[in-house]
């Protein structure tokens, strides 16, 4: 009878050792759970896609059928073999990840568009590190055949103008589909697609073509719109396209002097505002500009590159929205654009992706409390905690 008491005494111990380990090991779990892959349902489920206005005389029926959903987001810039650190690659790349699938499943976007810098080192890949890229990419940005994915070029792809060659740009294009000077209608909506490294103005080879592809793409969407009874000699034979005015989607934001007067939580940090932006490094050149603006005088354009926020009025009436990076490697409050789009309206709303500080605040609060739960079970806390421990114990027990 003694050994068998004796044995259950021994036993029971070791069983609330196992059970508070188990409950331990559920706490981590839980907070893994939450912190690397719950949140990110948990934020994005709170965005909502902006409405649009619609004629007086458009049914609720058509006007939701009508207008095309947008989710634009720019500068992911995947580590490569050269830079990349491993650890970088596999926390960096599993944050948008799990950002972009959680949105494609809550908000179910038509049309995705990345505004260029998709790889950070495309511009010194060589064939085996570009195709272990390029797979990364489609794994971590895979899609139902419901959303388009359509990507734009950007100089870490394809290297700035000096680095640019032909046999880069078409391994670009020959991945992605992509050509400068390409028109996506969807909707009834125009979108052009700009190579903005192309446009240095020195006639370089890939510069004439992507040049000579713009002009002509502007000869049609010009002649599109203009009214039925207006004649123009040009225009015969031109094929038609929708009246809609284009929206403009590149890497290069249009010339600006510096991000002065770019306001909001994600716009550039002050210390970065006031420099002065370099022409055909940061922006484009003021004659690049002029040059966009007039040949298709578009309804807005949509750019990167900077990987922060700004909303720009070019010429008083074209609205330029840069888009931040959707990397915590360059920010820590990531974001992408919502926009509801018609042939003849726009209304943007930005969704921002979990703060990676406040993510890091919940990992330390965590720690502070098993490291806490830990010293309490072994009795191991200084007298205050251990007192307060005891008033706690005596509490229950009553």
């Amino acid at each position: 009878m003694r050994s068998s008491g004796s044995t259950t005494g021994k036993s029971l111990p070791l069983k609330r050792r196992l059970y508070f380990l188990l409950k331990l090991v559920c706490f981590v779990i839980a907070v893994l759970i939450f912190c690397e892959f719950l949140i990110y349902y948990v934020v994005i489920f709170q965005c909502r896609w902006p409405e649009v206005k619609g004629g007086a005389h458009v049914g609720k029926k058509e006007t939701s059928t009508s207008v095309l959903k947008a989710m634009i987001l720019a500068d992911t810039h995947l580590l490569g073999e050269i830079k990349g650190h491993w650890l970088d690659k596999l926390r960096r790349e599993w944050q948008m990840e799990r950002s972009f699938q959680a949105a494609l499943w809550l908000l179910q976007p038509d049309i995705v568009f990345i505004l260029g810098d998709v790889f950070d080192e495309g511009k010194w890949s060589l064939p085996q590190a570009w195709a272990d890229d390029v797979r990364r990419f489609r794994k971590m940005f895979k899609h139902p055949v419901s959303t388009e994915l359509v990507v734009v070029v950007g100089n870490h792809d394809i290297g700035f103008h000096y680095e640019m060659t032909t046999y880069k740009v078409n391994r670009f294009e020959k991945v992605f589909n992509f050509t400068s000077g390409k028109l996506i209608t969807r909707k009834g909506i125009n979108f052009v697609l700009v190579n903005s490294v192309a446009l240095e103005g020195d006639g370089c080879a890939v510069c004439r073509t992507s040049e000579a592809k713009l002009v002509a793409l502007s000869h049609k969407l010009n002649c599109s719109q203009q009214k039925p009874n207006h004649s123009d000699k040009r225009c015969g034979g031109v094929e038609k396209l929708p009246a809609s005015e284009p929206i403009l989607l590149q890497h290069y934001p249009l010339y600006r002097k510096s991000d002065a007067e770019c306001t909001g939580e994600d716009a550039a940090p002050p210390e970065e505002k006031n420099i002065p932006f370099k022409e055909k490094y940061d922006v484009l050149s003021q004659e690049a500009s002029q040059k966009l603006l007039w040949w298709f005088h578009p309804r807005l354009i949509l750019s990167g590159h900077t990987h922060s926020a700004c909303e720009v009025l070019h010429a008083g009436k074209t609205p330029e929205i840069s888009v931040p990076s959707f990397s915590w490697r360059n920010r820590n409050n990531p974001s992408f654009i919502m926009g509801s789009i018609t042939p003849t309206d726009f209304s943007l709303q930005k969704c921002f992706l979990p703060y990676e500080s406040r993510v890091f605040t919940v990992y330390c609060a965590a720690g502070a409390l098993l490291v806490i739960l830990i010293l309490a079970r072994f009795q191991l806390l200084t007298p205050p905690f251990y007192f307060a421990q005891r008033l706690i114990s005596k509490h229950k027990a009553v």
